[in-house]
């Protein structure tokens, strides 16, 4: 841990941002990487939103804090690389180039600390509905943005009588069939992809649902969200993985304290929840 209670990690991963839609929680972001750092830092796609921006436009401070806090991080010798995803396809004309200390990537083969070879990627091209029927995508985009907006009057309800937060998509994807099989093809057909590079592992994003697993024989790691879920991973010192989950503004909290298990959701506090795939299998 470093001064001022800081987590420092091998490496961080964090996609699915969107950077420009109102249901981007920036204000989250913004004090998560206020307490964690990393020697290489990940942008796993879709970290600005161009559907949202090219329908409205929407950038509020805060989104501008998050952007000029990973600028930041770079200019302080943290290697950063963006992996654009479809929401942020524009930048995929910059394969290849750096702007600000950010290196602009299709893909890449990141090295775990163990010597194990991890796809990054954010996975939209792996699936069916962006690539084959564009409409369909833009208009589950415009459901989802709608069903969050519904989900946020929830929850700013259930805060003032003194409950947590609830997802909305998250609870239809743990109890939804279609969309829990949508979810394992996804994860196979990424393993797959995975392998074809020669590959130990596959990280990556796209439809925000946080997990760790080897449930097909090739580690699959997806980083989650920060519309909903509000998770990155992290890769300790030793190659271990991890799921941080930031739900909530911890201006005080003391953040070194570790998941008890891996593959485990560790909360500010501290404590570990049973992991994504353990809900999964409760369905």
């Amino acid at each position: 841990m470093t001064e001022g209670g800081m987590r420092h990690f091998r490496a961080l991963f964090i996609s699915d941002v969107h950077l420009g839609a109102r249901g981007c929680q920036a204000e989250l972001l913004l004090d998560f990487l206020r307490y964690h750092d990393a020697d290489s830092i990940y942008l796993v796609g879709d970290i600005v939103d161009g559907w949202r921006l090219r329908s409205s436009w929407y950038w509020p401070q805060a989104h501008n804090d998050v952007v000029q806090k990973l600028l930041r991080k770079a200019r302080k010798g943290a290697r950063m690389i963006y992996v654009p995803g479809n929401h942020d396809e524009f930048l995929r004309e910059y394969y290849g180039t750096h702007f600000g200390g950010i290196e602009v990537a299709e893909r890449y083969i990141h090295y775990g600390a163990d010597g194990r070879r991890y796809l990054v990627i954010h996975g939209d091209h792996f699936d069916l509905v962006v690539t084959q029927a564009r409409w369909l995508a833009h208009l589950g985009d415009y459901a989802y943005t709608v069903a969050i907006v519904v989900n946020r009057i929830f929850n700013n309800l259930r805060r003032r009588f003194g409950f947590g937060y609830w997802s909305l998509s998250q609870w239809a994807k743990y109890k939804v069939k279609n969309a829990v099989n949508y979810i394992g093809e996804f994860e196979k057909t990424l393993v797959l992809e995975a392998r074809r590079n020669a590959a130990d592992g596959v990280i990556c994003g796209h439809i925000h649902h946080a997990i760790i697993h080897n449930d097909f024989g090739v580690t699959y790691i997806n980083c989650g969200d920060w519309v909903e879920s509000c998770t990155a991973v992290a890769e300790h010192a030793d190659g271990r993985f991890e799921i941080i989950t930031w739900t909530t503004m911890s201006p005080h909290q003391e953040p070194g304290q570790q998941a008890k298990h891996e593959g485990g959701i560790a909360h500010p506090s501290g404590e570990a929840v049973p992991g994504a795939a353990d809900l999964v299998d409760a369905v």
